[in-house]
């Protein structure tokens, strides 16, 4: 059986080359791409991003965009990590007047300032950073799995049923949602090492969360 090949959509954020090697570790075949009429043609689209949300925005005007919500519509999967999770929404706070895919309603708001841990009452820094533990109900997460995290803002979905991953810190949080062919996290696979290779590897071998399963 061939190798899935994947399109890496560069949207001018960091990131790109340890994901796409990350996913060539999971067994793609991986091309690295902004380009509309590329995206327009791929099987599977993983969006990453280690930046800010309005210039995330920003590259998703001129066709990028469009052929992401086509391709979202016709059933393709994608994959979302960290800003290509926040971009699926309508806005954010760290960008206002910036606008999303829109894919999914809801907006991306900043940790509150005063976090402070359960326990131990210590105050938390943001941005958050480092490993955490997500609590998935969806096949490509383990019920309880840890991950790693760089980001100071996280998704708010309108409609619950979205999130199938969360994470505490300070606070219950959105750490995966997934919807049709959609899955997207706010954690970084391509950092966290034997959980994160999994993560991908099944992504790849899969096309589908539908009835209760990811076919």
């Amino acid at each position: 059986m061939s190798a899935p090949a994947v399109v890496v959509v560069d949207l001018g954020a960091g990131n790109l080359r340890s994901v796409a090697r990350a996913l060539e570790r999971a067994g793609a075949r991986v091309t690295v791409s902004g380009d509309a009429a590329v995206l327009s043609r791929a099987d599977r689209l993983v969006v990453p991003g280690q930046g800010a949300f309005r210039d995330g925005a920003a590259a998703l005007v001129g066709g990028v965009g469009e052929a992401l919500r086509e391709r979202i519509e016709a059933g393709v999967p994608y994959l979302g990590l960290c800003l290509g999770m926040q971009l699926l929404f309508e806005r954010s706070e760290e960008a206002p007047g910036a606008r999303g895919l829109g894919v999914f309603e809801g907006t991306v708001v900043r940790f509150a300032s005063d976090l402070t841990d359960a326990e131990t009452r210590a105050r938390l820094k943001v941005p958050h950073m480092g490993w955490n533990e997500v609590r998935g109900a969806h096949p490509l997460l383990d019920e309880s799995v840890w991950f790693y995290f760089v980001h100071s803002f996280y998704c708010v979905p309108e409609d619950t049923s979205l999130v199938v991953g969360t994470a505490d810190y300070g606070d219950n949080f959105c750490a995966a949602i997934a919807r049709g062919s959609v899955f997207a996290c706010q954690f970084h696979p391509e950092k966290s090492q034997d959980a994160g290779a999994l993560l991908l590897e099944r992504f790849l071998a899969g096309r589908r969360w539908e009835a209760g399963r990811w076919s």
